[in-house]
């Protein structure tokens, strides 16, 4: 019995854990989807493809059965939100597509409310990954990472503006706002936005493209649905926008349209010449290429169905949900529904849509984190996951059409940037993205060019340029009208940069101001800022507040402000030839001649008859030979070689001393010396003399708000003339003390006047350059050419031509007194003259002592000779010395006969 009872248990154990482990016998999954469109005639046989393969294959659902059920969105967010609640209500566990981002957007909410995933290999905007869409996956690249690429593609061009053309739908506005950040992250911009109807009249777009022409950009980003009848190229080409002086770049749309097209049709491409894009890269494998034939043999018959690059992610799509699944019917043994009665509608009668039968996927979180770690190798490329729930970006084919084909001339990924290598065959995995290491191969832009377009041209709307020009009344040098002509140094610049420019820009100046007074500078500029001028040419200094609303060239004359002022020549003295050399300079050059004298009277008194006679005659003949060198007048000659060597050295010396105090006492007696009671800016400033300026400069504002000087100290002045006359005036008879200025009016107003000098230097640090508007890309262009005209030698040219016509002088300032001579810029040659003089003594000496000891001994050996007895010599150092100068004060020749009669002493008389 007992026995009994254990088999039955047994039995019953095996019956229940059947029923409780069985799998499910089918899977339903949903997909909404428009049928009649370029993506889901090849997303629908996609698809179709893939369930039969998916259970074809025993390893994914072990026997169960996975159902597809379709609904057609039909373009409509309406229907395809009636399609997904249809879908749902046949209890789906996932939903694919849809292919629309408007329409995801709706059904990403209704699938987040029943908890069921939702895949899309098709909604690329970028707002989908949102956290508000927990349950939105994306088999299918993110418009981020395209607009990065195009951003990338931008800048790698060096293009700074673009004209944003999209879809003005959650799709293309979405789109562009991506672009439009990217592009700021670079510095470039959206300089204008042309948004479309989703109805795609084509009058609208012919309104739009034709408004663009008069925008200066040239570069286009085209982001619009698949467009199989190229609608949009078509009327930008009978619009004359498809030549060499526009640039196309497209998102995906274009070449997902272009490869769903027959070979008939293939024809049209000629109408997109030069158009550049963006093609989502999918890597050769075998898996794609068995996926292609075995899509050729289910399409045949099937018109206007060609294979795009959507059919591939939606066949990998279906293999992500159905590995997913079957994960999930492992883990959780089965599939269950609840109810929520939270989310219930109250009144459902006549209502076909049976509300209150939709029910919640339990543990569709678990669904969602199963797919989430989806890791597997499909016809796309890796299907793998990131965080935010989009595919990890394979990258993008960068594809030029020319000659109506389709041409590879690079690829782009979000890691190594553009290469012409695909990613996955770079030797390098490292992740860089270094702008100088970006290569793509030759592009045929639009009109057949291949050279990289300007992306900009001067505005197509019917008017040259608008130029201000300051019509000065003072100055004209820079800038004046006369006889209706607008000449002057800052014209000719302008007209000159032009010629290096490789585009006509066509302008016409209108002159500013009365031609009575100057007008003020910070209007004019500001003029620009509010589009009254395009630009301002003229003496447009660069200052802080000017930059912040228009943009300037290259400088292309340098200024300062400095301090002009009444000055006195300071006339010479009576001991003005002192000044060359300072005191110890004079010192070491007297004490050098004392030397040189005593020298040379040492080395020739013995040799020479010049240099001895009474001690008188001896002393003058002595200096007056060293004095006489300085001329080079000497009487008496030297005998010595030891004279001769110090003289070679001595008159080097000499020669080098007399040419430096030549040149300097020249620039003493040649430079203008000027005195005045200012010293720089801050004397000026804490004194309270008037200071006078010009009227409209910058220097008023800088003299008020920088140096916060009184506005009652400032007196404005209108020309030269007013200048000199208040300068003379000065401070205590109603004129002013100084005059602060830029340096090129100083410099101009100095070169015909005279008796006023610069005081100090510049006390700023400024430039003049042409003013544009901000952004304006002919900045940029005139910048480049004013760098090339300063490298020709034009530039110097055309001021010379202006501001030297009465001749170029160096500036006059306060501290121009030449630096004098020191000691220290000689020591070398002093130091070599006296080590040769030293040397010269020293040989003499030794030579002198040695004559004197064999003397000595010889007059020793001569009296021991005549003597038997030793004789007595002193031994005191005194009488030892006397004897030897006595020695050494004789003449060579006595010398050389006292040492004969020494050898021949003359036999005694007895």
């Amino acid at each position: 019995m007992k026995s009994f009872v254990v088999s039955h248990l047994v039995i019953w154990t095996i019956f229940c854990g059947g029923i409780f482990c069985s799998r499910p016998a089918s899977v339903n999954i949903g997909a909404v989807f428009t049928f009649d469109s370029v993506i889901g005639r090849a997303a629908k046989v996609a698809m179709k493809m893939a369930i039969d393969d998916v259970n074809a294959d025993p390893r994914v659902l072990n026997g169960t059965h996975l159902n597809l059920i379709m609904k057609d969105a039909a373009c409509s967010v309406f229907l395809g939100a009636i399609g997904a609640f249809q879908a749902l209500e046949e209890g789906i566990v996932a939903m694919v597509g849809p292919q629309s981002s408007s329409i995801a957007h709706m059904v990403s909410q209704i699938a987040d409310a029943l908890h069921v995933p939702l895949v899309s290999y098709g909604a690329t905007d970028p707002t989908l990954s949102s956290l508000q869409f927990p349950y939105f996956f994306r088999t299918i690249q993110s418009d981020l990472e395209q607009m990065i690429a195009v951003a990338d593609l931008i800048e790698f061009n060096e293009w700074k503006e673009v004209i944003a053309v999209y879809l003005d739908d959650d799709y293309g506005r979405n789109g562009m706002s991506a672009l439009r950040d990217e592009l700021e992250n670079r510095r470039l911009k959206i300089a204008h936005k042309l948004p479309l109807s989703i109805q795609f009249d084509p009058n609208e777009i012919t309104t739009l493209l034709n408004q663009s022409k008069l925008f200066g950009p040239r570069v286009y980003v085209v982001h619009i649905n698949l467009d199989p009848k190229l609608r949009f190229f078509n009327i930008a080409n009978k619009l004359k926008m498809m030549t060499k002086d526009y640039v196309w770049l497209v998102t995906d749309w274009l070449f997902a349209t272009l490869d769903s097209f027959s070979t008939v049709n293939q024809t049209s491409l000629s109408v997109l010449q030069g158009v550049v894009g963006f093609r989502q890269h999918i890597p050769d494998s075998r898996k794609k290429r068995g996926f292609v034939s075995k899509w050729r043999n289910a399409h045949k018959g099937m018109p206007n169905g060609s294979l795009n690059a959507y059919g591939y992610y939606a066949y990998d799509t279906i293999w992500a949900v159905a590995r997913s699944i079957d994960r999930f019917i492992r883990l959780h043994n089965n599939i269950t529904f609840v109810v929520n009665h939270e989310n219930k509608p109250s009144h459902t009668q006549g209502n076909d849509l049976q509300l209150d039968k939709l029910k919640i996927l339990a543990s569709g979180s678990d669904l969602g984190s199963i797919l989430l770690q989806s890791n597997f190798t499909g016809v796309s490329g890796r299907v793998q996951f990131n965080s935010n729930r989009n595919i990890i970006s394979g990258g993008y084919d960068v594809i030029n059409i020319n000659q109506s084909a389709m041409t590879t001339v690079g690829y782009w990924s979000n890691c190594s940037g553009f290469s012409v290598i695909p990613a996955e065959n770079l030797k390098t995995k490292k992740c860089k993205r270094l702008t100088q290491d970006h290569k793509l191969g030759n592009i045929t832009w639009p009109g057949g060019g291949t050279e990289r377009p300007r992306g900009w041209v001067i505005a197509d709307n019917g008017r040259p340029l608008r130029i201000g020009v300051p019509r000065r009344a003072s100055f004209v040098e820079f800038v004046t009208v006369k006889d209706h002509q607008i000449l002057g140094y800052c014209i000719d610049v302008f007209n000159k940069t032009l010629e290096f420019i490789p585009y006509d820009v066509p302008y016409r100046f209108i002159p500013v101001g009365n031609g009575k007074s100057n007008p003020s500078y910070d209007e004019l500029v500001k003029n620009v800022a509010d589009s009254v001028y395009d630009a301002v040419v003229g003496d447009i200094a660069i200052v802080t507040n000017r930059t912040q609303y228009v943009d300037f060239s290259q400088p292309y004359a340098t200024t300062g402000l400095v301090i002009v002022a009444p000055v006195d020549n300071a006339r010479s003295n009576a001991w003005v030839f002192l000044q060359p050399f300072t005191a110890d300079m004079w010192c070491a050059t007297a004490a050098s001649f004392v030397m040189i004298g005593v020298v040379i009277w040492i080395l020739e008194h013995r040799v020479n008859d010049d240099f001895r006679g009474p001690p008188k005659r001896q002393l003058v003949t002595a200096f007056m030979f060293s004095l006489s060198t300085l001329f080079k007048t000497n009487q008496e000659r030297t005998v010595s070689s030891l004279s001769k060597m110090v003289m070679i050295v001595w008159l080097f010396l000499l020669m080098v001393i007399t040419a430096s105090y030549t040149a300097s006492l020249t620039s003493i007696l040649t430079v203008e010396q000027l005195s005045s009671p200012i010293t720089g800016i801050d004397s000026l400033i804490a004194s309270n003399w008037p200071i006078g300026y010009q009227v409209g400069s910058f220097a008023y504002s800088y003299l008020t708000d920088s140096l916060y000087i009184s506005k009652s100290r400032l007196v404005q002045l209108g020309s030269p003339e007013e200048y000199a006359k208040a300068l003379k005036k000065g401070p205590s008879n109603g004129g002013v003390a100084a005059i602060i200025d830029e340096l090129p009016y100083v410099e101009l107003f100095l070169s015909k006047e005279t008796g006023f000098g610069i005081i100090g230097q510049p006390f700023t640090k400024s430039s003049w350059g042409f003013a544009f508007q901000k952004e304006s890309p002919l900045a940029l262009d005139m910048s480049t050419a004013i760098l090339k005209l300063a490298e020709s030698g034009e530039l110097q040219k055309i001021h010379d031509k202006w501001l030297c016509k009465m001749g170029c002088s160096e500036k006059t300032t306060s501290n121009s007194k030449p630096d004098q001579l020191h000691l220290i810029s000689f020591w070398g040659l002093y130091l070599s003259c006296g080590v040769v003089t030293l040397a010269s003594l020293l040989v003499f000496l030794l030579r002198a002592i040695r004559q004197y000891a064999r003397f000595k001994r010889r007059e020793k050996d001569i009296a021991v000779a005549s003597s038997s007895e030793p004789s007595k010599t002193s031994s005191h150092c005194s009488q030892v010395l006397l004897n030897f100068f006595n020695f050494i004060d004789e003449k060579e020749e006595a010398i050389k006969k006292m040492f004969t009669q020494c050898d021949n002493p003359e036999p005694q008389v007895r």
